[in-house]
């Protein structure tokens, strides 16, 4: 037994070579003590086959399972260090660069990188993914460099910019000394696809840049959290809509349709007055 516990801790595994080398040497150990012909089964050679086997298997157990690869309680994902999420989920990293949830990039230095991949530099500058550049303000026309500090998708307008509602726009404009026009869309609505062309085109005539328009997503598939808050601070029950504020304050709300000239009416009457 000696001889195969040498072997065993030797090769440190427990295998059909173990068995055969402990049943080689029980058998000749007993056949030196009693003299006799080797055992058979029906004698002491079935008993204790049958225990080595046990114990092979009890051992064999007992190693594989406190050795096997346990899962890593690191390996689920978190968030990285330094990263936190603001409550309308925009994602401030550790070096301060901020996402927006509609994916807008703002990195440190005020660089700005939309969804598209087009690029706008603190001074203005617009590069498309390419690389190409597609405006700066210092040399640009009029309608170029008016156009660079906007976040939303430009849908009209040459010196009047009529635009997809963003937050950071509306706040700017606002704040501004200009009209602004809010025209609250869905598009599920028939009213809305044939009316808002027609918004379109009266933005495209304006030669003023005393108005900024936008188009606010209203009860459809691409409402977000921040136009379900402005529709309920203008007490919005209807899509199609208008609203108009100057200084910051309401002076117009109309849910019925208009045409092309009654839009160039009201806007020209509201800039003057």
């Amino acid at each position: 037994m000696e001889k195969c516990q040498a072997w065993r801790k030797e090769h440190k595994s427990c295998n059909l070579e173990i068995i055969k080398h402990s049943i080689k040497n029980m058998t000749n150990n007993n056949n030196s003590q009693n003299g006799s012909t080797p055992l058979t089964t029906k004698g002491f050679a079935m008993p204790s086959l049958i225990a080595i086997i046990a114990l092979v298997i009890v051992v064999g157990g007992i190693g594989y399972f406190a050795t096997r690869t346990k899962p890593s309680s690191t390996a689920a994902t978190q968030t990285p260090a330094g990263e936190k999420t603001l409550p309308d989920d925009t994602v401030v990293k550790a070096d301060s660069t901020t996402v927006k949830p509609d994916g807008t990039m703002v990195k440190p230095d005020g660089t700005m990188i939309k969804p598209d991949g087009t690029m706008v530099k603190p001074d203005g500058t617009m590069e498309k993914k390419e690389g190409e550049t597609a405006m700066n303000p210092s040399t640009g026309s009029g309608q170029e460099k008016m156009m660079a500090k906007y976040t939303g998708a430009v849908l009209a307008g040459k010196s009047a910019p009529l635009l997809d509602f963003t937050k950071a726009d509306y706040d700017e404009a606002v704040k501004s000394d200009k009209l602004v026009v809010l025209y609250f869309y869905a598009n599920w609505c028939p009213i809305c696809k044939v009316e808002f062309p027609l918004a379109q085109a009266a933005f495209n005539e304006l030669t003023t840049d005393k108005v900024v328009g936008f188009r606010v997503n209203y009860k459809d598939s691409d409402t977000d959290a921040d136009e379900v808050a402005l529709a309920r601070q203008f007490g919005v029950a209807y899509q199609h809509t208008k609203v108009f504020l100057k200084n910051g304050k309401q002076i117009l709300k109309a849910p019925d349709s208009w045409d092309n000239k009654r839009y160039n009416i009201e806007i020209n009457k509201a800039i003057n007055q």
